[in-house]
This record gives structure tokens, sequence and C-alpha cells, in this order.
């Protein structure tokens, strides 16, 4: 098992949010109680950057559920509703790896599927600050 080079970051008591994640690593995230892996990262935005096939084969092997949804700049709706479904799907004891290649993607997804969902802009702005991101140019 590969620990994770970039921090796991809380964005709820759900859903963590991080840099780029390996075929390595993902068994050391279902150790840790992660069930659900969710990939904002295109395909090939990188050379040498794992795909989604091979994020998704490893998380299988591991246990997780996975959801690709990449992002491609700000989130659209597509990658939000697919956010959201994952989000709804983790279920109360549910805990979610979110990822793309600094984290940012994924927090403003995250933000965004929860604004769906009735959440506090300022609330989630807030959150994903604390967690390093700032979603201040983001549209909640």
């Amino acid at each position: 098992m590969t620990p994770i080079s970039a921090p796991l970051r809380p964005l709820s008591e759900q859903v963590w949010v991080t840099g780029q994640v390996s075929p390595e690593q993902i068994p050391g995230l279902g150790d840790a109680g992660f069930t659900c892996l969710v990939n904002h990262r295109p395909d090939h935005e990188e050379p040498g950057q794992p795909t989604g096939a091979e994020l998704a084969r490893a998380a299988a092997e591991a246990g997780l559920e996975v959801v690709h949804a990449p992002a491609h700049g700000l989130p659209d709706a597509a990658v939000v509703a697919a956010t959201r479904k994952a989000l709804d799907e983790l279920g109360p004891d549910g805990k979610a790896v979110f990822f793309c290649r600094s984290g940012m993607r994924s927090a403003a997804a995250w933000a965004m599927a929860e604004r769906l969902a009735g959440a506090d802009a300022g609330t989630l702005r807030s959150a994903a600050l604390a967690a390093g991101y700032d979603l201040g140019r983001v549209p909640l």
C-alpha cells in the first residue's frame, strides 16, 4: 500500500478532497474506511497520469464505489449532477474521497452539488476555505 502524497482535507464529515490519487494508494483508502472515490480529473490531462479505468479497477478491488465525473475547468451541470448523485448514494455511514489534479475542481463540484440540495453558500465557502480551497469566484 502506498500512502497518498497529497493531504486528505475534510470538506464535511463524509467528504474529503485531495490531489491526484494513484491506483497503488486506493487500497489504503478502503482500509481507512472510505467507501467511494469520485474522480473529477479528465483522462490524459498530464503525461503519466493514471486513467479513470485504471483507478476504477483499483477501487473495485478495494471495495470502493467509483464515480468518474471529469471536469474541464469549472464543473458543468453534468459534473455537478454526477457529484450530487454520488453524495446522495453515500448513505449515512459512507465516506468519500473527491480528487482532481489539485483538489480545487473537486471542492467546487462538491460545493455546487451541495448547493443544489439547499446548503448555504457561505457555509460551503467557509468549509472549502478551511480545507485550503477559495471558492470565492465559484458561482454558488
